[in-house]
């Protein structure tokens, strides 16, 4: 019997490949391994559940055993891989060995541990997970105000949840703007001020160093001398990928599993797709990016090898009291901003030096303008 295809991970990249897979292949042995319980959920939904009045349990659209019998899969959960053996072809866990005929890492992402000393460190919480969701929704019972580190898209995105849902919301944030690594600082006061008109207190350009416990909860010391008391922190101050698994078989990694166009790693057999995966250079932590490169490495596992296509790819970002898409210009691409405004609709479009359009920024009505803008964009491969 041929050893199976075996997929580490059990989040979006893992099961959209396995699905993937089943659409051309029904009968080869398939594998997943997960280190939680392996239930199928959007991951993207767990910033805008409060608003919904979504709980782990509704967020859940399937459970393990049930995507087993769907994808006509082995899945193995709560089940850690500690290492990888290219030259035999196999995983362990512990002490038990697994064999492969391929295997594809779609591990994720890692949270960025906040740089913060105090005796309240190991209360502050990061959200990645599903299980993490849940234990934040238990956590703010009863709480009115939560403190979010962090500017980013997730830090954003929970900020505008968080008020909607009727808490007191303090960000604190480096940044000198949201997004500041993404948008025109402009465009990011813009929601900024959103944000605030809806309840959102905002503490920029400076950290968080201490959290110690008081009696109502926490106090932060920031790095500009100031103190904040809040009743929960939360942690959103950004994802590395998750690489720890692939430097235990010596496969080539940088910022993420470095990859090809192909998927393939440094390692014969083996690929990487989702959160953890750099693809030609490229890390981008989203959806659209994971379901093409799902499509093409179904078809390379399944005989026919088949390149992803990665189009320019705006972001929706999920901060409804201020709609705004972005497709933030390739890294290092030389060239210049130009913002038009009317009010709060803002088009913002940037040009390399050969006036090629290489990435927007839309707000509000402008939003409009996203799918015809997007077909003047060169693709990034």
């Amino acid at each position: 019997m041929t050893h199976p295809i075996l997929i580490i991970g059990t989040g979006l990249a893992g099961y959209q490949l396995a699905r993937e897979f089943r659409k051309i292949e029904a009968t080869s042995p398939l594998m997943l391994i997960t280190a939680d319980e392996g239930r199928f959920y959007s991951k993207p939904l767990l910033s805008t559940a409060l608003t919904s009045g979504k709980t782990s349990e509704t967020l859940t659209t399937a459970t393990a055993e049930s995507m087993a019998t769907q994808l006509n899969a082995t899945i193995l959960t709560r089940c850690n891989v500690t290492r990888i053996d290219p030259a035999q072809k196999t995983v362990w866990i512990g002490e038990k060995s697994y064999p492969y005929s391929k295997l594809v890492l779609a591990c994720g992402a890692d949270v960025i541990k906040a740089p913060l000393e105090g005796e309240g460190v190991s209360d502050v919480l990061s959200i990645n997970h599903l299980y993490h969701y849940a234990m934040f929704q238990d956590l703010i019972k009863n709480k009115k105000h939560i403190t979010i580190l962090g500017a980013g898209l997730i830090g954003c995105e929970f900020a505008n949840d968080l008020s909607n849902a009727g808490y007191e919301v303090h960000v604190i944030a480096p940044a000198k703007s949201p997004l500041e690594l993404l948008i025109p600082e402009s465009i990011g006061k813009l929601l900024q001020k959103a944000l605030a008109d809806h309840g959102v207190h905002w503490h920029l350009g400076c950290v968080a160093s201490h959290v110690n416990k008081v009696e109502n909860g926490y106090r932060l010391t920031l790095s500009n001398g100031e103190y904040l008391e809040t009743e929960f922190v939360l942690s959103a101050i950004g994802l590395v990928p998750h690489i720890a698994l692939a430097k235990t078989a010596m496969i080539k990694t940088q910022r993420g599993v470095i990859v090809n166009r192909y998927l393939e790693t440094s390692a014969q057999d083996i690929y990487a797709l989702g959160d953890c995966a750099e693809v030609e250079g490229h890390v981008l932590p989203y959806i659209t990016p994971l379901l093409n490169s799902a499509r093409a490495l179904a078809k390379t596992l399944a005989g026919e090898h088949t390149a992803a296509e990665y189009p320019a790819m705006p972001v929706v970002v999920k901060t409804p009291i201020h709609p705004l898409v972005i497709c933030p210009p390739p890294k290092d691409t030389v060239g210049t901003w130009k913002i038009e405004a009317v009010e709060n609709d803002v088009r913002a479009l940037f040009h390399d030096n050969t006036n090629q359009l290489r990435g927007f920024v839309l707000t509000n009505n402008a939003v409009k303008d996203r799918m015809n803008l997007t077909k003047l964009l060169p693709p990034l491969f």
